[in-house]
């Protein structure tokens, strides 16, 4: 795993050890970077779920003024902040230790993210949740991208019913990338 483009690029990436950490392959980090790179540059970015840090870091090596990372794992939080040293990218991020709805409460009325990205275990139902709590948040706006990361099979069928609309979906051998927004109001 390594940072593929910016500032840091080609520096290898450490990976939390065991099973709870399942980091974004560098493939596919690329092509959701290449789908996002006009959106980079200066951008306020959100790494929900962050295992190893490496999508949050590639934003800020791709020129993101500040990522924030959020995850509760100890050992993937050690790992985060060895690799935003490790890649001289420590000083515009901030890790947050705790779990996502909590970071989401925290952040309110600290400004509005223009990308948030989600990559929650498989299969155990944290967007739902997630989604309606940044839905009533002040930390995202109409213009906020939010990509989920999840398992090609997984139903996502409440991302209506949360107060967001499907913009993209991007399917890959095992796992998706779904673009969403807020919906506009009628």
């Amino acid at each position: 795993m390594r940072v593929i483009a910016g500032t840091a690029r080609s520096m290898p990436l450490k990976a939390a050890e065991g099973n709870n950490t399942r980091p974004t392959t560098d493939r596919i980090k690329e092509t959701l970077f290449n789908m996002l790179q006009s959106d980079i540059a200066g951008c306020r970015f959100l790494d929900l779920y962050s295992g190893s840090g490496a999508i949050g870091i590639e934003a800020l090596s791709r020129g993101a003024k500040e990522a924030v990372l959020v995850e509760n794992a100890r050992s993937a939080i050690a790992v985060i902040k060895d690799n935003l040293t490790f890649t001289r990218l420590a000083d515009k991020a901030v890790v947050m230790e705790q779990d996502v709805l909590s970071a989401i409460n925290r952040l309110s009325g600290k400004g509005v993210f223009d990308i948030v990205f989600m990559d929650p275990p498989y299969s155990q139902d944290y967007e739902y949740d997630v989604l309606k709590s940044l839905s009533a948040s002040d930390i995202i706006d109409k213009y906020t991208i939010i990509i989920i990361e999840e398992a090609l099979d997984t139903p996502l069928d409440y991302i209506e019913e949360c107060g967001f609309e499907t913009v993209k979906v991007k399917n890959y051998k095992t796992n998706k990338h779904l673009f969403i927004r807020l919906k506009e109001s009628n």
